[in-house]
């Protein structure tokens, strides 16, 4: 599936690693009804792209994503009816759907404040580098909503356990990035100077290894999460069956036996 060029984000793509970026520094890339489709189909479509093999996704100046606009978005939500809502909100679900089910790895660079959906995005990515500036919050009590909101009851509790994730959910208090980094939820805090620097360092090392065992692996992450032990166990099995069929392992014993290193794709 080939990527239109999207008109609300910045999307630029260099040596197999597509870069999204979210493009509104003045509202700290709050999300408006067009960047939440957008996205959406963004990630869908990249799902599909033999070219592309690890995906960034991080904010313009000085944070990452403040949520939804509260002009264009809750503003525009208070003067709609259920079936109008309900749309929307599973447009939104759609967007951590898509990001989860995409098989390349998602690198979020976590710049500054990631709030509400933004929190979300950050967390439903697989690797999250955050600038010393960073935080999150799961603030959508704050504004009267659900915690539970795009998957984040769903994903919280499986990467800080359920009694931390309903502190964070139904408190909604911004965390720093040490404490989040401590949680699970960074999975490296570096200087705000050296943040792209080592996102893209780990886009391009996932991007070397082989794309059909990095998505097999994320395929299994996802859906061992519902399954027991026996299930699980057996699900491995087949799917590393389907690995040991594939070009990459035959290339990693050709290179290991020819002492160079594996070519993979």
């Amino acid at each position: 599936m080939a990527v239109t060029r999207p008109a609300s984000v910045g999307y630029a793509e260099a040596d197999r690693v597509a870069t999204i970026t979210l493009s509104r520094p003045d509202r700290l890339n709050a999300l408006t009804f067009e960047v939440y489709a957008e996205l959406r189909d963004l990630f869908a479509a990249l799902g599909s792209r033999s070219d592309v093999r690890v995906i960034v996704i991080t904010g313009e100046g000085r944070g990452f994503c403040s949520g939804g606009d509260v002009d264009n978005i809750i503003g525009e939500l208070l003067k709609q009816d259920t079936a109008q809502l309900l749309s929307f909100t599973r447009m939104t679900g759609a967007l951590i759907r898509n990001m989860r089910l995409c098989p390349k790895p998602i690198v979020a660079a976590v710049n500054g404040v990631a709030a509400g959906a933004g929190a979300v995005i950050a967390l439903a990515s697989d690797f999250r580098i955050a600038s010393e500036a960073a935080s999150l919050a799961f603030l959508f009590t704050k504004v009267g909503l659900s915690g539970a909101d795009m998957g984040a009851a769903y994903l919280l509790p499986r990467v800080v356990g359920l009694a931390r994730a309903t502190e964070i959910l139904m408190l909604g208090d911004r965390i720093t990035a040490r404490d989040a980094l401590q949680l699970g939820l960074f999975t490296r805090v570096v200087a705000a100077d050296d943040l792209m620097a080592e996102a893209r360092a780990l886009a391009n090392r996932l991007s070397q290894g082989s794309s059909f065992a990095l998505g097999m692996t994320k395929r299994l992450l996802n859906t061992e999460l519902d399954l027991d032990f026996a299930a699980a166990i057996e699900a491995e099995a087949a799917g590393q069956a389907l690995c040991m069929q594939t070009r990459n392992f035959r290339e990693f014993y050709d290179a290991f036996k020819a002492k160079r290193s594996p070519r993979f794709d």
